[in-house]
C-alpha cells in the first residue's frame, strides 16, 4: 500500500432547515483558535489488514466515543488530501446529539522541543451544520465529500 490511507464516516440528517452535516474540529495546538481548514469529518489511519470501511466504523467511533451509526452506507468515493493521504468515505443517515460526544485523544510533545507530553482530543468539539456552512471549515480536500452526498440525495 502506497501513502497513508484513512477512512471516515460523513454522518448526516435531514433537519427542518434543510440537509445537515455532523463535522468535527480537529484538536490540537495546532488548530487552536482556527476555523477555517480545520474541521474533518470523523476519520483515520488504517493499515493493509484492515478494510476501509470497517475502519472508517472504528475511526468513528474513537474520535466520537459514540457507536457508528447503523444503516445504509453511501460511497463518497476518494479524495487525495494536500499531505498526499489518499481517504475514503462513507455517508450514513442518523442523528446524534455532540454534547454526547466522548472524543478519543492522542499525546504529543508540546511544546515542540520542551520535552513535554501533553495529551489532546482528537476532535475537540462537534457541530450539526449545512454543507454550505461546512464546507469553507473543512480541509479543503474533503469538500468533495460534502459535494458528492448532495448530489447523491439531489
Amino acid at each position: 500500500m502506497a501513502g497513508k490511507r484513512s477512512a471516515g464516516l460523513l454522518l448526516y440528517r435531514r433537519a427542518a432547515g434543510g440537509l445537515e452535516v455532523l463535522v468535527g474540529h480537529m484538536g490540537g495546538p495546532f488548530h487552536a483558535g482556527r476555523d477555517a481548514g480545520s474541521w474533518s469529518i470523523p476519520k483515520g489511519e488504517y493499515g493493509p489488514e484492515e478494510r476501509p470501511e470497517a475502519a472508517a466504523r472504528r475511526e468513528f467511533e474513537e474520535e466520537l466515543g459514540l457507536p457508528a451509526p447503523e444503516g445504509a452506507r453511501v460511497p463518497l468515493g476518494e479524495i487525495v488530501q494536500r499531505s498526499g493521504k489518499t481517504v475514503t468515505a462513507w455517508a450514513v443517515e442518523g442523528d446524534l446529539d455532540p454534547a454526547d460526544a466522548v472524543p478519543g485523544t492522542f499525546t504529543m510533545e508540546w511544546p515542540r522541543g520542551s520535552g513535554t507530553l501533553r495529551e489532546f482530543p482528537e476532535m475537540d468539539r462537534f457541530a450539526w451544520l449545512t454543507p454550505e456552512a461546512a464546507a469553507p471549515l473543512l480541509i479543503k480536500g474533503q469538500q468533495a465529500f460534502l459535494e458528492r452526498l448532495v448530489a447523491h440525495l439531489a
